[in-house]
């Protein structure tokens, strides 16, 4: 009986190992009797319980020769005495074991559970069971696993080498692709620098021809005599030029351009006496200058050298074409484009390093506590410059006034008051005279600052109106965004909006394309900026994402940079015609407040909540300078510096001058210095 159990188990271990032996032989036998030519669901059926028709566990045999499971019959008995396949009378004192059926049911049981078991199961299950194995067989079994585990490990390591392998493969590629980037960027600096030297020595020949004729001419007693002829008839033609300038800033101007040429004659004398001393004193300022713009060099090192491959690498075929707008840059025979542009962002970047104050004023007046400046713009010509906020009025100044006049007060040009507060203003560039506003009752409103009195209202809006701009391509076109999440397009010579643009978000701000009448760009509580062309506004031509907040300001330095602001505390600049994210800015603080955004051509200026003015190059992600508003005046202990922010600011056209405002009601008028 031993023997026949253990052999159903032991050989299906050796028929694994693809051997035969005779301890197959009593498996075979072993399994006739209980096949027996009886279908495997045959005999499972004949093993069931009667009962619970499960198979039987526990097997009892009654007095009338069925068999049950101990628990299931035990359990019928004490409810009725008969037995439940032919009803005879039945106690439990006629029930015995049946330990022939249990014999049978483990072997069966051993037998379903072998043909899912792996063979280690199957061998594990025979070692438990008592099954006898021979020394030989266990000899091959060991054997077998021995070379089963090589082969595992070899094929492990195979796989692991494949891994490392791809990964040498992969970062191979990555290094010649990287070592070939280099190896370009080698190649552009040699050049660059073999056409940079080129032209320093060309410089520095046109110096040497240039200082033999300043000695020639400092020897030349006529030729210093119609020199200063000369400045003296330049200087009288400043101050008679500034007579025209516009409305009551004429006297200030005059004033400013006369001290202006008078300085001018003042500082030639010196040099008319000895010319070598002044220009001996200017070399050393000018060497100065150099090492300090060298320490920015490096303290941006990073940043610039990315700047420098970029654009050396986008624009390395192009020949260099000399812009207009930049006067900066010496362009040469031999410069590559990219080289050239920049040489243009190095010129500008270094050129400043701080923000100086020259003039400041307060906004706030005694009739209104509440001084936040929500808007500061200048005008066509830049003589004017108005701002708007929460006090409900709209001041104009004269900007040589609050320059040149020290006054503790600087008293605005004219008024305007308004019915509610103020969100945004907008100069026409074509009309001098006419400026928009919006403001929280979602009115739109066209001024004449000749009159002081409105041109045109427009109340279609049903929320607060954030932003308003006009159009400078055709200008009695003007555009507005509001709360209500609508666009709205107006022209000064209808009294209705001719279109209008619903969106799903709050509108924010809203600004022309400068060089396109039909184009709007869109910033959306959404977190992102909408461009559209007016004349199919279905849908925008391109959907700007990036910001994770609000944005809260978009501003064009040119027809296809487009610069964004957000609650984010980011700055963005986008590409408009291919409709690509350009560059991330970062360094200032803005969470939840509108802290103003205005740009130039190169330049980016914002506030922020930490009550300081930032400026960022357009080139370079990291601020170029910035500046802090103190608060001089904080007597009260209730009150605190740090809830200030700045909150609007403002470039004066392409000029490194501008005008920042905080919350406070402090205005300053900042211009970079060196």
């Amino acid at each position: 009986m031993d023997e026949s159990s253990t052999g159903a188990v032991v050989p299906l271990a050796k028929a694994e190992m693809g051997t035969s032996s005779d301890a197959a032989a009593p498996s075979e036998a072993a399994g006739e009797p209980i096949d027996g030519g009886v279908s495997g669901s045959e005999l499972e059926k004949e093993l069931l319980c009667p009962i619970c028709m499960q198979i039987i566990k526990d097997a009892f045999l009654t007095a009338c020769g069925h068999s049950f499971c101990y628990m299931c019959i035990v359990t019928h008995l004490h409810n009725k005495n008969d037995c439940p396949c032919c009803g005879h009378y039945l106690t439990t004192n006629q029930l015995f074991p049946n330990l022939l059926l249990d014999k049978l049911l483990k072997k069966t049981s051993a037998r379903q559970i072998s043909k899912t078991a792996s063979p280690v199961e199957q061998f594990r299950q025979a070692l438990e069971q008592g099954c006898e194995v021979l020394v030989k067989e266990l000899d091959m079994l060991l054997s077998l696993l021995a070379e089963k585990k090589r082969k595992l490990e070899q094929e492990k390591a195979e796989r692991n080498m494949q891994i490392l392998l791809d990964f040498l493969h992969c970062l191979r590629k990555q290094k010649a692709d990287e070592l070939n980037e280099i190896q370009n960027d080698l190649q552009y600096v040699k050049e660059d620098v073999n056409a940079v030297e080129r032209h320093r020595i060309e410089l520095y020949r046109a110096r040497d021809r240039y200082s033999v004729k300043l000695r020639m001419l400092a020897d030349d007693p006529s030729a210093n005599k119609s020199r200063i002829s000369s400045i003296n008839k330049t200087s009288s033609g400043l101050i008679s030029s500034s007579r025209n300038a516009f409305g009551g800033m004429a006297s200030g101007n005059f004033q400013y351009k006369k001290l202006d040429g008078k300085a001018q004659v003042s500082s030639i004398g010196p040099q008319k006496k000895d010319g070598f001393t002044g220009l001996s004193s200017q070399h050393l300022s000018q060497s100065g200058l150099a090492v300090v713009r060298k320490k920015r060099v490096h303290a941006q090192f990073n940043d610039l050298q990315e700047c420098y491959l970029q654009k050396r690498r986008q624009l390395v075929n192009q020949p260099c074409v000399p812009e207009e707008r930049d006067t900066n840059v010496l362009h040469r025979e031999g410069y590559s484009a990219g080289l050239s542009d920049f040489q243009s962002v190095l010129t500008t970047f270094t050129r400043y390093s701080r923000l100086r104050v020259i003039a400041e004023l307060r906004h706030g007046d005694l009739f209104h506590s509440a001084n936040i400046v929500s808007s500061i713009e200048f005008d066509r010509d830049d003589e004017l410059f108005a701002t708007a906020g929460v006090s409900r009025r709209i001041k104009v100044f004269d900007f040589s006034s609050v320059v040149n006049e020290p006054a503790e007060v600087h008293c605005p040009v004219l008024e305007m008051s308004t019915r509610s507060k103020l969100s945004c203003l907008s100069w026409n560039k074509f009309t001098k005279n006419h400026i928009a506003s919006s403001d929280y009752e979602g009115i739109v409103t066209v001024w004449d600052v000749t009159t002081r009195q409105s041109v045109m209202e427009y109340e279609e809006h049903e929320k607060r109106a954030w932003s308003v701009d006009f159009s400078r391509m055709e200008p009695s076109m003007l555009v507005s965004g509001s709360d209500d999440c609508k666009v709205k397009v107006w022209c000064t010579k209808q009294e209705a909006s001719v279109i209008n643009i619903e969106m799903r978000a709050n509108i924010c701000c809203v600004k022309y394309n400068p060089g396109s009448s039909v184009h709007v760009a869109v910033g959306s509580a959404d977190h992102h900026i909408h461009y559209y062309d007016l004349r199919n506004t279905s849908q925008p031509l391109h959907v700007f994402s990036g910001h994770r907040k609000t944005v809260s300001y978009v501003k064009f330095l040119s027809n296809n940079e487009l610069a964004s602001a957000s609650t984010d505390s980011t700055l963005r600049l986008w590409d408009v015609k291919e409709n690509l994210p350009v560059r991330t800015f970062r360094g200032h603080t803005n969470e939840k407040n509108f802290v103003g955004l205005t740009v130039t051509s190169e330049f980016i200026a914002c506030g922020s909540e930490t009550n300081e003015v930032f400026v960022y190059h357009k080139a370079i992600p990291k601020p170029v300078t910035w500046h802090r508003f103190s608060s001089p005046d904080l007597d009260d202990a209730d009150e605190d510096a740090g809830s200030y922010f700045i909150s609007a600011v403002c470039w004066k056209s392409d000029s490194p001058t501008v005008l920042a405002a905080n919350s406070q009601g402090t205005i300053k008028v900042l211009v970079l210095a060196a």
